[in-house]
């Protein structure tokens, strides 16, 4: 056993047979150094603080960090390690004097030793001696293992906040670093994990956690840092979700430099007055709930009650379609108002059958619908081959308890209300986002003061096609208008949405738009005629009715797209916008153009 001298620090080790383990040696040689990693802001593309990450011995295979740290479990050296680690970045950074903050990485155990060994003094001793301000060191926490006593180290953090130094959380998200840290340490600065940051410009619910970490963030006070930012299209959609702060490659990568200015790449990015394309969610989503189901509270009875007593129950209860026969709160059975009611008028039931249980008029095989139930679950009912689930209504219940009823004409109301507000999201033929995506997407095109062209494309003698040749070729052509539209926008920088039928919007603020317009009018006209018989390719159309029901000539689909320029900064709302596009598909229509741009209006 051998004690190490850290100042006023006393702390035992356990060292190899030979008197040194290979990271001890590295301890006392003072040959841990560390490399500076940016924390860029990501609104004005300045250098917001360093991270410093340490690194042993160059050629030598502690030289790595996941190297050194198995070494100091290895030995029993993990205090010494960590407060060497600090040391060696607040002197270097101390020497260089460079400006802005520095984030320095300890344990939650380590910290907690450190301040109970000689309080938080030794700690703004040692940050005062290696010449940097208590005020610019950010302690950034690294939890490896579980925090045993939150309330200890919320009482250490305390104290070294009141000596001016900053906390932040690191790897937020990653299953170590909890909600509730959060909320009793109330840290500075929080760093979202990179497995959230990672891909979300393809990720819609990667985009959603991003997005509600923000409201707790908002709630607490905290600035977010999203870690591992690689590539310029995650970028892109961390800066326009509103995180402040960024690190990873892509901004900058560790140096024993610390960075002055950000690279040029990065700087166009966050220079962009383009606003990105937010990925859309996972299709999992959405069929939605419909917890907002209508209920029946009605009685219900057991067993043991009567046919007499449910008759007097149903001549109470005029309304009532069903009961439910429980056994305890769990409902087993549903019993219908007008099959025991045109048996018990019968000649001679009540006086054979009126005080015997009412459960022989029972169905045993009752649909029971949770509270918490899926669209999915209830359309079930409406296509089932044994539509006696729509006379008989269902049992809903909670968590397994009885709750009330439910009738066939409530379940098909709500059904189709939920696939209507569904369909605003996203579009069930195209999968493509719907009303309301299109919506947000212009207001923040709006908001930014973004200049972008407004599209509106719409099919061009689709009814007499649909009516000829049936709803699922007319499908067919809708799709095959969507996947073209699809491939002429940029993903990051084009938006696509699917009003309903075969009216569609494009966003564009992609320079060449005209270009991708004119490509999806030719391979649109080209392609459809594929979907239609010889016979009407031959003669360029169909006969066909028109809205009258007079019977003519109908030339081949053809789609039409009318644009209009828009400058963000002169609108408020996107309805305005909406409709300016919709009047230019109006002209697009009545011009018989492919493509019309109406100018007047802007």
């Amino acid at each position: 056993m051998r004690t190490l001298d850290r100042g006023q620090l006393h702390v035992v080790s356990v060292t190899s047979i030979d008197g040194q383990g290979p990271l001890e040696k590295v301890l006392q040689q003072g040959s841990l150094y560390p490399v500076f990693q940016p924390i860029v802001n990501l609104r004005d593309a300045s250098i917001h603080a360093h991270e410093a990450l340490i690194r042993g011995p160059r050629g030598t295979y502690l030289h790595t960090p996941d190297a050194l740290l198995r070494a100091a479990s290895l030995e029993c050296l993990g205090f010494e390690f960590e407060y060497a680690c600090v040391e060696a970045a607040l002197r270097r950074w101390g020497q260089m004097e460079v400006p802005g903050r520095l984030f320095v990485n300890m344990s939650a155990a380590v910290l907690v030793q450190l301040v109970h060994s000689s309080g938080p003094g030794d700690l703004v001793k040692l940050i005062g001696d290696m010449g940097v301000l208590s005020r610019m060191l950010v302690l950034e926490i690294t939890e490896h293992e579980r925090v045993d006593d939150m309330d200890e180290l919320a009482a250490v953090v305390s104290e070294v906040r009141a000596a001016g130094v900053s906390l932040a959380l690191d790897d937020f998200g990653d299953g170590r670093s909890s909600l509730r840290l959060w909320s009793q340490l109330k840290p500075e600065v929080v760093k979202i994990d990179k497995y959230f940051t990672r891909d979300i410009s393809r990720d819609g619910d990667k985009l959603k956690t991003i997005q509600a970490l923000l409201q707790i963030a908002d709630i607490f006070g905290t600035s977010l840092v999203a870690e591992g930012i690689e590539t310029a299209q995650d970028l892109r959609v961390l800066r326009d979700v509103g995180i402040a702060y960024g690190q990873g490659y892509f901004l900058g990568h560790p140096n024993t430099a610390p960075l002055q200015y950000l690279g040029t790449d990065a700087q166009r990015v966050l220079a962009e007055r383009q606003i990105v394309v937010f990925p859309e969610l996972s299709r999992a989503t959405s069929s939605g709930q419909l917890s907002n189901l209508a209920l029946v509270h009605a009685p219900t009875v057991t067993a043991k009650t009567t046919n007499d007593d449910l008759a007097d129950c149903f001549l109470h209860w005029p309304g009532l379609h069903a009961v439910a026969l429980l056994d305890q709160e769990k409902p087993v059975a549903l019993i219908n108002r007008a099959q025991f009611m045109n048996e018990y008028s019968k000649l001679y039931y009540r006086e054979v059958w009126g005080r015997k249980s009412c459960e022989i008029h029972a169905n045993f095989q009752p649909r029971l619908i949770e509270r918490e139930h899926s669209v999915d679950e209830l359309v079930g009912i409406l296509t089932s081959q044994d539509q006696r689930y729509l006379t008989d209504g269902f049992i809903v219940t909670d968590n397994g308890r009885y709750v009330g009823l439910g009738t066939g004409d409530q379940l098909v109301r709500s059904v189709t209300e939920t696939r209507i507000e569904a369909a605003r999201h996203a579009n069930p033929l195209t999968f493509l986002p719907g009303n309301i995506p299109i919506s947000q997407h212009m207001e923040r095109l709006i908001e930014k003061g973004v200049r972008f062209v407004a599209c509106y494309a719409d099919l061009n003698n689709f009814k007499p096609f649909n009516d000829h040749y049936g709803y699922w070729k007319g499908d067919g052509m809708i799709r095959l208008l969507a996947r073209l539209a699809l491939a002429q926008c940029q993903s990051q920088c084009d938006f696509l949405g699917h009003v309903g039928g075969d009216d569609f919007i494009l966003l564009f603020q992609s320079c060449d738009w005209r270009a991708r317009c004119e490509r999806i009018v030719m391979d649109f006209n080209a392609q459809a005629l594929d979907l239609f018989d010889e016979v009407a390719r031959r003669a360029g159309g169909i006969e066909a009715e028109d809205r009258q029901g007079v019977r003519r000539f109908f030339p081949c689909t053809t789609v039409s797209i009318g644009a209009v320029v828009i400058d963000g900064s002169r609108f408020s709302d996107a309805e305005a916008v909406a409709n300016l596009a919709a009047l230019a598909k109006h002209d697009a229509k009545q011009a018989g153009a492919g493509v019309f741009e109406r100018t007047d209006s802007v």
